[in-house]
């Protein structure tokens, strides 16, 4: 069962990640990045967002978030994805 705490981050993160139009994205992907946060309950975690083409490139991107307690407890994790569909 995944932590609620560290679920809530995930699908918050993933809300901020998505507002980021296909065309902005289109011109970074593939990417991702790696940072340190604090969860809705306080705990130092961190945030892995990625975005990534969906199947061929110039296609839907899909857009990747993970949050969890540090790099030893990653597969304990919370992730969350959605796809971003080419217009």
């Amino acid at each position: 069962m995944t932590d609620p705490d560290l679920q809530a981050f995930a699908e918050d993160e993933l809300s901020r990640a998505l507002t980021l139009s296909w065309r902005d994205l289109s011109k970074i992907t593939p990417w991702g990045d790696t940072f340190e946060g604090l969860s809705p309950a306080g705990r130092e975690v961190q945030v892995e967002r990625n975005y990534i083409w969906a199947a061929d490139e110039g296609g839907d991107i899909l857009c990747e978030v993970a949050v969890f307690g540090g790099p030893s407890r990653y597969d304990q994790g919370a992730r969350v994805s959605r796809l971003i569909k080419k217009p």
